[in-house]
């Protein structure tokens, strides 16, 4: 019974292991991410790789918005609205982790919703369930998704404007991999 016991300690501590290192990875990843397309990219990955769901031709707008408003998937449409206000916030006064975790969870959540996943608190739970598995309970991004940023990010409240921006820019090249090309 003993040799058993820890045959069966070493199998549960080799299976968790390979899970925090698979973890550290996925940190990685997001630390190491450079731009819209490259996260979105890996979003969606990760999102088909959890829940085998994929869409493909979506478009980021990024936009200034009521600074508690992060982001919306425009229904029925291919576009997910990010506010441009919080990222140059997040960018200016936080670490790049801080920064790419927040753009990561952001467009996890909206591309989830853009999926057909209306309900608000379904979503929540799906982004949090993904970067729990991806990158473990600790993560800054899971932290993000368990929480509003904002609870994160104090200096957030600091900059309250409620109003949204005419203005607004359409990220070239974004969901490129399932773009094909027509002659």
């Amino acid at each position: 019974m003993t040799e058993n016991s820890n045959f069966g300690s070493s199998f549960i501590a080799r299976a968790s292991n390979r899970e925090e290192e698979k973890q550290r990875q996925y940190g990685n990843k997001i630390l190491q991410l450079v731009d819209f397309n490259q996260a979105f990219e890996l979003v969606k990955s990760a999102v088909e790789d959890k829940f085998n769901m994929h869409r493909a031709g979506l478009s980021l707008v990024l936009q200034g918005l009521p600074t508690k408003l992060g982001a919306y998937h425009v229904l029925g449409s291919n576009l997910i609205i990010v506010n441009k206000r919080i990222l140059g916030i997040i960018k200016t006064h936080k670490s790049v982790e801080e920064y790419n975790s927040y753009l990561f969870m952001v467009l996890t959540h909206e591309y989830l919703h853009s999926l057909g996943v209306i309900d608000e608190i379904q979503v929540r739970k799906m982004t949090y369930a993904l970067l729990v598995s991806l990158v473990g309970e600790q993560h800054i991004a899971t932290k993000m998704a368990r929480h509003q940023p904002w609870d994160l990010f104090p200096e957030l409240s600091l900059f309250n404007d409620n109003s949204f921006e005419q203005k607004f820019e359409i990220i070239k090249n974004f969901d490129r991999t399932t773009q094909s090309y027509i002659g």
